[in-house]
């Protein structure tokens, strides 16, 4: 009976010190230094950064935030790499960046790109809070809820805006850009991003011509565009504007799928970088007929999937390019979820036009220059791609 006990006393002494090892395995501050040194594989830099976190939380005279001071670590090891294009995402913000592929998110109904004070407004949708509250194209957001997003990666300050239905944001922007601030609480809702919209224009005696604005690359836009250009050629346009303006991205696929409705066959984009084989992206074919002519028309909000198609369009003789200098995302990146349910959004590398060409910080300029003057009723820009479509068609 006692030799019992004994192995059986002995089992449970090997099983609380197993267990008590695995758990300081997983949790290698609680060990004392000189156990931590022996025990743990650990470098200079994680028993520093241990120490340093350590000592804010024991010695700081305010109360520290333990999930802050987390956040500002990983925050800080992003951005070391200098691209405004990366960053980490805790868990809240990265369920919505994931909304931006999807075609409909919560927010306030606006897209945007970085600037250097915080977010310039792209594009405001129709009948969304934000168009009701009276913001509009060129606005420069400046501080969400009291906070400053100057600086700050385009992912994590527009996640600071987006939120749940029937709640509400404090927003802070420069309207046009110059002047004073002005600050709007703006109501949330779920946004249904309208994809692709398309008109017939019949005006000034000229040819009629169609108008199809496409607002993000997300799945399906493709489809969605071929639609709309099937009904205006159908309602007798005989040249078509496709209007980019705003329009930030997406998909590289649907890049590709958008590019092929107008180009049958040959290179549309190709990618490479430091850790990614060099790939290369054709036509997928069923494209429109070659003899409709196409402009592009475009602005500074255009970007990433939208200076693809852009680039596509021009290097293969398929289209005029109008409007203003896009912005200028040649690279990509990819997405990869955290162990806490944070994501790490990461340039991974860069787009090539088919003629070789990067336009990393550079964009794709206009062969024929419009520029539509923000918080106006009249769209001047677009008159201009109409007016280079007709001179297509008469030629």
């Amino acid at each position: 009976m006692s030799r019992v006990y004994s192995f059986t006393l002995s089992l449970l002494l090997v099983l609380v010190v197993l267990g008590v090892g695995l758990y300081l395995g997983g949790h290698p501050s609680l060990l004392p230094t000189g156990a931590r040194a022996l025990f743990v594989e650990d470098s200079d830099y994680d028993r520093t950064r241990a120490a340093l976190m350590e000592s804010i939380r024991a010695n700081y005279y305010r109360p520290v935030d333990d999930e802050r001071l987390r956040r500002a670590s990983l925050d800080a090891m992003v951005k070391s790499l200098g691209d405004r294009f990366s960053a980490y995402l805790p868990p809240r913000e990265a369920q919505l960046f994931a909304q931006r592929v999807s075609g409909r998110f919560e927010g306030v109904g606006m897209s945007v790109q970085p600037d250097r004070k915080g977010l310039l407004v792209a594009e405001v949708f129709e009948k969304s809070p934000a168009e009701r509250s009276g913001i509009r194209k060129g606005d420069v957001i400046t501080r969400v809820d009291g906070r400053s997003i100057a600086g700050m990666a385009t992912e994590a300050a527009t996640a600071l805006i987006k939120g749940p239905p029937d709640t509400s944001v404090r927003i802070t922007f420069i309207p046009g850009g110059k002047g004073d601030t002005k600050t709007l609480t703006v109501g949330r809702a779920r946004i249904e991003i309208p994809v692709a919209q398309g008109k017939v224009v019949r005006s000034g005696g000229g040819p009629p011509v169609g108008v199809v604005e496409l607002t993000t690359f997300s799945e399906g836009a493709h489809g969605l565009l071929r639609r709309e250009i099937d009904r205006v050629l159908g309602e007798g346009a005989r040249g078509l504007v496709l209007d980019l303006r705003g329009n930030g991205g997406g998909l590289l696929s649907e890049a590709v799928l958008v590019s092929s409705l107008f180009v049958e066959d040959g290179l549309i984009v190709s990618t490479d970088g430091r850790t990614k084989s060099r790939r290369e992206f054709e036509a997928e074919g069923d494209a429109i007929p070659g003899d409709i002519p196409v402009v592009v028309l475009v602005d500074g909000g255009s970007a990433s999937a939208s200076e693809i198609v852009t680039g596509a369009l021009r290097d293969r003789g398929r289209a005029t390019i109008v409007g203003q200098k896009t912005f200028g995302k040649g690279v990509f990146q990819e997405v990869e979820e955290l162990p806490n349910g944070g994501a790490l959004t990461l340039t991974v590398g860069e787009y090539f036009l088919p003629d070789g060409e990067s336009i990393a910080n550079k964009g794709i300029v206009p062969k024929v220059r419009a520029r539509d003057v923000p918080r106006t009723a009249r769209d001047e820009a677009l008159p201009e791609a109409l007016g280079a479509v007709r001179d297509l068609v008469d030629g």
